[in-house]
C-alpha cells in the first residue's frame, strides 16, 4: 500500500512503488484532469505540485512522493493563487485545445507562490517546460502578469 496525500485527502493506494503518479491520478482516482503528453517528463502536460514544487507526474514513481503533499487541477480553484491564475485564463481566452493547461496552470501556481512579481526572465526560467502547441503562449503570459497584479492588490 502506498500512502498519498491528494489535494487535502489522504489516499492509500494497493499499487506497485514504481506506478507513475500521473497513472495513479488518472486510473486509479479518476483525477483526470492531469493530461498526459510525452512520458518523459519533457512537456508539462502532467504538472502537479508535490509540497508545492510543480513537477511531472508521468515518469515520478509513487515510491518517490509517499506522504507527500500533491495538488492537482482538480482543487487549483481552493487556493486563492490557482482561482486568481484560472480567473485570468478565462478572462484572456488563453486555452485553444486545452490539452495543456491544466499543467500550464500547475506551473504558474508554484511560479506565483514563490515569486508573487515575476519579471518576463521569470516567466520564461519557470514556464519553459510546459509546451502548448496552439501557441498561446502571449495570453499564458498575459494571464498570469494578471493574476499576480490581482493577488498583489
Amino acid at each position: 500500500m502506498i500512502a498519498l496525500q491528494i489535494n487535502g485527502k489522504r489516499i492509500e493506494l494497493d499499487v506497485e512503488p514504481a506506478t507513475p503518479l500521473l497513472w495513479a491520478l488518472r486510473d486509479r482516482l479518476n483525477l483526470t484532469g492531469t493530461k498526459f503528453g510525452c512520458g518523459i517528463g519533457a512537456c508539462g502536460a502532467c504538472m502537479v505540485l508535490v509540497e508545492g514544487n510543480a513537477m511531472p507526474s508521468c515518469n515520478l514513481p509513487l515510491s518517490a512522493v509517499e506522504g507527500m503533499k500533491i495538488s492537482t487541477i482538480e482543487a487549483a480553484a481552493t487556493d486563492p493563487v490557482g482561482k486568481a491564475l484560472q480567473d485570468a485564463w478565462v478572462a484572456h481566452n488563453v486555452p485553444q485545445c486545452g490539452y495543456c493547461q491544466s499543467g500550464q496552470i500547475m506551473s504558474a501556481i508554484a511560479l506565483l507562490k514563490r515569486n508573487p512579481h515575476p519579471n518576463d526572465d521569470d516567466l520564461d526560467a519557470k514556464m519553459r517546460i510546459n509546451l502548448c502547441r496552439c501557441g498561446t503562449y502571449q495570453r499564458i503570459r498575459a494571464a498570469i502578469r494578471e493574476a499576480a497584479q490581482i493577488l498583489g492588490k
